[in-house]
């Protein structure tokens, strides 16, 4: 298959390797990266001339103007994905700006640089099919397949209330730590503090506008946002308050709780 790539940041670059080491054509776009010779294509025109496949891998706040320039080049042999942590704003551009003349979905590969360098599997990615393209999201459906990914349907709506309740707040947290300088020496952290290490790196190699997007673009996450803030503050006054420390016991909700606990 041969894909169109408007985009050449970290993900962007991550996702070009990862087509074509699945063996599939590609020519990319954008005028703001160095994009290696053998894949660069002089403009979006051009990069998506013989393409059966578009990919929006520009940050989610460029990606109205970015459609409005490519409509008059589509047509209905193209495919159009995007691939932004955000869904429901980008679905909607799709319907609006691409309508029923030019098949398109939103997808969301939950991977990234760092998973794929470090060989994580297995790889997933959510499709938010449009109902006006289904035949474009069972395409879609089986290219991730191919790619080595398990894939998941959702609708936008649902999709952006589990990753403002997830992947904004993981990130939200993790950026006041990092700020705090926090996790910068792990010598004597303990094996609980790994996870939230790994986390930390992540916010670390992130692009800065991914932070910004997963938090602003995201129409749920300014109140888990919210509700995070509260709830830590009613914990900080439980433990100034003192007295019985059963409230603040977190509740083992592991599938066997008999499972002696073990070490922090």
């Amino acid at each position: 298959m041969s894909f169109a790539l408007l985009g050449y940041g970290r993900f962007g670059q991550a996702f070009a390797n990862l087509l074509r080491r699945a063996g599939h054509r590609l020519q990319v776009f954008d005028p703001a990266a160095e994009v290696p010779a053998p894949l660069a294509a002089a403009s979006a025109a051009a990069a998506i001339a013989e393409a059966s496949w578009v990919v929006l891998a520009m940050p989610v706040p460029r990606l109205e103007s970015a459609l409005r320039e490519l409509r008059p080049l589509l047509h209905r042999g193209h495919i159009v994905i995007d691939v932004g942590s955000v869904k429901q704003h980008p679905c909607e551009l799709m319907d609006e700006l691409l309508g029923t003349a030019i098949p398109h979905l939103g997808t969301h590969p939950l991977f990234g640089p760092l998973s794929l360098a470090r060989g994580e599997r297995p790889l997933r990615t959510v499709i938010c099919p449009s109902g006006q393209h289904p035949e474009a999201a069972m395409r879609a459906r089986r290219l991730f397949e191919e790619l080595g990914c398990e894939v998941i349907t959702q609708d936008p709506a649902t999709h952006d209330r589990a990753m403002a309740e997830t992947h904004a707040l993981a990130f939200f947290i993790a950026k006041a730590m990092v700020d705090l300088g926090i996790g910068e020496d792990l010598t004597v952290a303990p094996p609980s503090f790994l996870g939230l290490a790994s986390m930390l790196s992540a916010v670390r190699g992130d692009a800065g506008h991914l932070f910004a997007a997963i938090q602003r673009e995201n129409p749920y996450a300014a109140d888990a946002r919210a509700r995070l803030l509260t709830q830590l503050e009613a914990i900080h006054r439980q433990l100034l308050a003192g007295g019985d420390g059963g409230a603040l016991s977190i509740p083992d909700l592991s599938e066997d709780s008999d499972e002696p606990s073990r070490p922090a």
